[in-house]
């Protein structure tokens, strides 16, 4: 079995074929997707998905991106809302300096009341750094040192700096297909030391579809070649690797719970 641990069941792209999506990533042997809500508006649509499939789940949060549009999220909301059954992760949070639609200042305003968030929950944070790697590992160094918590850096496009000391703080990995694109081998470079029990795989659907799907819409069935080139980075067989990689998923995001049925591939 593998999961999908990011990706965004709710957006447009796949309004008129959410059934289809799920049962292919179902056929594929995906037997758990996250669906991650990027700002509140869309929380309760991003938790309707996840009640209404079995085997996916949601988070709860507001991407850096969109932290300046509104008031700063407080943490006790994000308390509250994470209590609902299916939600397992808080985010996606972090900083975000390659487009900065949002201020400085209001990521990491926000960014501080997830971290918050995680302290009290023990749910673990779902980060997006994008040319934002040292702001990002000072916040994190701070936030741990005020009270423990846990996280994972999604869709790593990170330096081998961001990527050890992630690994130092206890925090794990999450890798897209983006590690399959030919021009990616900094990011496998940055990746190859650390541990496997520190690694997830992603979609982030409906962007960044992997090798041999690039420039079409990326969907969860496709985490299958994330799943591929990781094995091969690490020079195992894909299947040790999707039981490694799945392994991770659930002692990270521990409030998920296993599927029943055995998942097909």
């Amino acid at each position: 079995m593998l999961v999908d641990s990011h990706c965004h069941l709710n957006f447009p792209d796949f309004k008129d074929d959410l059934e289809g999506v799920v049962s292919r990533a179902r056929a594929a042997g995906v037997g758990v997707m996250q669906t991650i809500c990027t700002e509140m508006a869309e929380f309760e649509e991003v938790y309707g998905i996840a009640e209404r499939f079995e085997g996916v789940y949601s988070s709860v949060g507001v991407h850096p991106n969109d932290s300046g549009k509104t008031d700063i999220v407080p943490h006790q909301e994000l308390v509250r809302l994470s209590a609902r059954p299916k939600v397992i992760g808080l985010g996606e949070t972090g900083l975000d300096y390659h487009y900065e639609t949002s201020d400085r200042a209001s990521q990491k305003a926000s960014f501080l009341e997830h971290i918050r968030a995680g302290q009290l929950t023990g749910l673990p944070l779902i980060i997006h750094t994008r040319e934002a790697d040292e702001d990002t590992v000072s916040m994190l160094e701070e936030g741990l040192g005020k009270g423990g918590f846990r996280a994972v850096i999604h869709c790593f496009t990170s330096s081998k700096y961001l990527a050890d000391k992630a690994v130092e703080m206890g925090f794990y990995i999450s890798l897209s297909g983006i590690i399959s694109f030919k021009n990616a081998q900094a990011i496998r470079d940055a990746i190859a030391d650390v541990p496997l029990e520190r690694l997830l795989v992603e979609t982030d659907a409906p962007f960044l579809a992997p090798i041999p799907h690039r420039g079409k819409r990326n969907e969860p069935s496709f985490v299958i070649y994330t799943n591929k080139m990781l094995a091969e980075v690490k020079g195992i067989s894909e299947e040790k690797c999707a039981e490694i990689t799945t392994e991770n998923f659930f002692r990270l995001f521990d409030k998920a719970k296993r599927p029943e049925v055995a998942v097909c591939a």
